[in-house]
Order: structure tokens, then sequence, then C-alpha cells
């Protein structure tokens, strides 16, 4: 269905190239050019009809407008390139389209690691650096200067739509009820309520979040020599700011490869806590006694009676059957692990002799040492709590499991991601190569034309190119993966939450160094001129400030939303601001 679309709209297109390209032919006049004045004026007249035909064919090319590739249509009139932008657009959000589902297809056949690390940010961000590239590259250098707002435009534009309109609109969707200040999933009874109504993410999400804050330094870098007042040192600032994102890209691309690792690692000690935690629980409730002394301190004789309780066979050793059957009897409030790998964890904590059991002495050791640790952990939990009332340890329980939930674990042990073995792998990698080829092949065609079809509408309507680009580019190029992330929040989970959230921040990160790389590599190339003044610090104030609030919460009320559409008015009036009164660009 997708192949009939474009390829009915490409028709349409090249049958519009007779109706929009203007092509001028002068008819010669019958009439002389030398009166013998007998005709009594009417060679002179005629004369004045080919004096005006002459002129009004110089008028016609001088607006004749120059057609891409030197068949593409165009048009000088409003309406006209109004039109143009939208078919162009269209085949841009076409080609973004394509290349998101093969890249979907390709992660099914690989996996995540070095195409989810790798390719998957590339792609998604090669329809806006394709447009970024073609608006440096075209003409001479005077006319690659005029054009390149259209690439910061663009780069503004996908920056802010997609930490304002598209982050709001996600936490509106996703909304869940919020208890205990975290989202319970797929319960939305509180309606619009702006405090108890929100989305929960995981603490990867703020890792993002942080990624995508430091991505702004090659920003700051290549405006220091303004801020500095410097006209010296422009050039030079470019290269070291592009050499910089060049290295924050490549860091990037390896963090996300091992990324995964480094969750499984998280999540397992993560739920190697809450174990810790569950078992100190369980035994503070069948402890003959206190767990600390009067000191605050942890009562060695009452751990050691609680090591005769455990002790089934009374053989003065913990083994590893025993450790289970302990671990077993405890409810861990349907938090699914591995209870095997829970005993081993155990056994590497306890057994300093490596024996495979644990003898008293050492599980003494050992619950000295987990209560220590949950009491430097948990912190204070109230103003009556202490060594009689042990309230510590439910807060450190608490607190154990809301970390595990908060690092994205599936719930109940389901996994959303994993849909079993590919029926079908040869096809599907074809089917996968063929989409990105298609895409790729889209977008480097019609990139040029639609940034020619930008500054022909900035030209016939007085509106600058920067703020068309600002507005319209993105929509084509960022749609996409605008509808994906809305329609995967609308699920109401933590989990699909968290994802939405941490590919806007991806995409916002990948805008920020590789779009940046290949805008600065153009600059520094071609010898233009960086005066992007008021784009930057609009870059700066949108990025910083979602970046900020998203790197220090893991939940988002309702009334959040308001600050994120707020923030998209706002970045195009200080742009307007800026460049127009205070004469910044």
């Amino acid at each position: 269905m997708r192949f009939r679309s474009l390829i009915s709209l490409l028709f349409l297109l090249f049958f519009t190239t007779s109706a929009y390209a203007r092509f001028v032919a002068v008819r010669p006049s019958s009439a002389g050019l030398i009166s013998d004045g007998i005709d009594g004026g009417r060679n002179l007249a005629g004369s004045g009809s080919v004096i005006k035909t002459v002129v009004s064919a110089e008028e016609e090319k001088e607006e004749a407008c120059e057609q891409t590739y030197g068949f593409m249509p165009c048009t000088k009139t409003a309406l006209g390139n109004v039109f143009l932008i939208l078919v162009y657009g269209f085949l841009m959000f076409t080609a973004a389209t394509y290349l998101s589902a093969g890249s979907e297809l390709l992660l099914e056949i690989l996996g995540p690691g070095i195409v989810g690390g790798l390719f998957l940010p590339m792609l998604g961000a090669l329809p806006d650096a394709m447009l970024i590239m073609v608006s440096g590259l075209s003409g001479d250098a005077a006319t690659a200067q005029s054009q390149v707002s259209v690439g910061m435009g663009l780069l503004a534009g996908s920056t802010v739509m997609l930490l304002t309109v598209i982050w709001g609109t996600c936490t509106v969707v996703g909304k869940c009820d919020l208890r205990d200040t975290i989202a319970v999933n797929n319960q939305d009874t509180k309606r619009f309520s702006l405090k108890d109504s929100g989305v929960t993410v995981d603490v990867w999400t703020s890792y993002a979040a942080r990624i995508m804050a430091i991505s702004v330094i090659p920003f700051v870098i290549v405006q220091l020599p303004q801020m500095l007042g410097s006209t010296s040192g422009r050039h030079l600032s470019v290269l070291v700011a592009l050499v910089i994102s060049v290295l924050m890209l490549i860091s990037y691309c390896v963090y996300q490869v091992f990324q995964p690792w480094i969750q499984r690692r998280r999540l397992a000690f993560a739920k190697h806590k809450h174990v810790i935690s569950g078992i100190l629980k369980h035994l503070k409730q069948h402890a003959l006694g206190r767990l600390l002394d009067d000191e605050g301190q942890p009562d060695e004789h009452v751990i050691r009676r609680l090591f005769e309780t455990i002790d089934a066979n009374k053989d003065g050793h913990l083994s590893a059957a025993e450790l289970k059957a302990l671990i077993i009897g405890i409810s861990f409030e349907e938090i699914d692990f591995d209870k095997d790998d829970a005993v081993g964890k155990v056994l590497q904590d306890f057994d300093k002799t490596l024996d495979e059991q644990v003898d008293q002495d050492e599980f003494v050791r050992g619950i000295k040492h987990w209560l220590l640790q949950a009491m430097g952990t948990a912190g204070p939990a109230g103003p009556d709590a202490g060594p009689r009332t042990m309230k510590f340890l439910d807060h450190f329980h608490v607190q154990t499991k809301r970390e595990h939930t908060l690092l994205g674990d599936n719930e109940n042990g389901e996994n959303e991601e994993e849909g079993g073995e590919v029926a079908d792998p040869k096809w599907i990698t074809i089917k996968a190569a063929l989409l990105l080829l298609l895409g790729a092949a889209i977008a480097a065609a019609f990139a040029d034309p639609l940034v020619d079809t930008v500054n022909n509408f900035s030209a016939a309507t007085g509106i600058p190119s920067f703020f068309i680009s600002f507005i319209a580019l993105p929509l084509a190029t960022n749609s996409s993966e605008a509808v994906s992330a809305i329609i995967f929040a609308s699920r109401k989970k933590i989990r699909t939450a968290s994802l939405t959230f941490s590919e806007l921040c991806g995409g916002v990160t990948m805008n920020n160094i590789l779009c940046l790389s290949v805008f600065l590599a153009i600059v520094y190339l071609r010898g233009l001129t960086w005066n992007f003044s008021s784009e930057v610090l609009v870059i700066l104030i949108v990025c910083l400030v979602m970046g900020s609030f998203a790197s220090f919460r893991t939940t988002y009320p309702l009334w959040t939303c308001f600050i994120a559409y707020l923030l998209y008015p706002f970045s195009l009036g200080l742009v307007y601001i800026l460049d127009y009164w205070f004469g910044w660009s």
C-alpha cells in the first residue's frame, strides 16, 4: 500500500513539471523593424509591439525559477511552493518511514548491540542529516551561506518539537494514576488531575536525559567567540566543536552498544539487593529479640540464635538447599527472579572459605554487613526510626523494590520486546535492506528540491527561511517517530513510557551530535560564517530545561506537560525577538 501511494505521488509530481516550470518563447513579429513612413505609423505600432514582447520575455526570464536537477518542478508563487513543500515533505516522511521500518526489521534479525547502538540512531537521523547537508552544498559559497539557515532551522526545529510538543503529548496520552509517586500500569481513574496523574519512567531514561543535556557542549564551544565578542577565532572554534561533536558521537554509539549489558548487570544487582532486604525483613519478623542493640549496632547474640533456627539439620552449617528453602519461604511481592541464582549470590556474600556452605561465624559477619548496608542506604525513615522500631528495614525494603521497578524489569517476567524466533531470516534481511536502500534513496533525491522550495517560498512570501524550516520540515522528517512515540506511550505502562521518553532523548542527542557534526563540517569546509546565536540559545534553553527536569526525577506529573508545550512558542518568539529586535543574527 505504501509503494502504491508513493508511485502515485511520484507520477503526480512529475506531471506538475509542465505546470510549474516556465519556458519562455518569443514569437518573431511579421511587422518590419524599419518604417518607410507610408503606413501611417502602423509599422511604428508594430515595432512597439515587438519591443513590448521582448521586454515581457526578459521579465519572464528573470521570474523563471531554477529547476533542481534541471527537470524537477518549481515555481515562484507562494501557493505553488506550498503545494511543493507538501509533496516533498510527504516524500521525506515516506523516506523516514521506510528507514524506520527497515531498522526495526534489522533489529529483529540481529538484535540490539551493534544494530541498536550504531545503525538505528544514525538511520533515524538520516533524513535530517540529508537536508542539512544539501542546504550547505548548493551553489557557490554565497548561495550556501543564504541557504544554510534552512539546515539550522531544521536542526533547531527538530530538537524543540521533540522536547516540547511531542514530549507534552506523550505525557498526556500515557498518564496513569500516581500512587506513592509511582504510576500504576493501565490505571487511569484520576482523569486530568495535575498532581495525581502522570507517567513514570525507569532510571535509564534519566541517564538518557543527562546524556542529552551533555550533548549541547559543541554548541557552547562553537558559540564561544561570539560570546566573548571575538571575530578572529570563529573558524577555529568551528573546527574544535566539530572534533568534539564527532568524538561524542563515537562515545554515544559505544555506550549504546554496551548499554544492554550494563542494564542487565544493574538489574541483577537490584534484584540481589531486593533479596537482601527481603531476607532481613523476614529475619526481623522471626528474630527472638531485636537485631540491633541499644547502641544501634547489630546484636551478635540474636543473629546466632537466628542461625540455629535456619540450620534445619543442626550440623553447624547452612547448605545451599537450606538457603534456598529460606528464600522460597519469603514473599518478594511478585518480583520474579531465579531462586538458584539468588542462592548463589548469597553464598558469594557469606561463604568466605569457598566450601559451598555457610558456618555460623560467616553467617554473623554476613548479616552484620547487610544490616550496616541497609542502615547506610535507607537513611532516616522518620522521627520514630531507631534501634527499637527497626523501621529503617521497612524503608530499605521499599527503596530496593522501587529501584528494581525503575530499572525497567518486565512485570511478572513478561518480555514485550522478544517475539520468538524469526520465521524467515533471509527474506526479512532482504526486505530490511530494500526498505533501508529505498528510504535512503528517497531522502537523498528529494532533500535538495525541498530546500530549494523552502527558499523559493521564503522569497515569495517574505517569511525568513529559518522559520519555515523550523516549523514545517520537522513535521516531515520526524512525523513517523512522533506518531510511533505517541502510540507507544498510549499503552500506559512504565516500560513503554520509559522507551518512549528514552527515544525522544536519544533523537535529540543524535540531532545535537550527528546532525550538528554534518552542519559544522559544511560550515568549516566551505568557509561559511557561523552566525546563529539566537538559534543556539533556543536549543540550549530547551535541552537544558527538559534535560535537567528529566535527569533528576522519574515521575512526570500531568502539570509538567504545560512546561513542555509552552517552550515551543517561547522558542519561536525568542528567536524572532533576538534576530529582528536586537539583530543577533
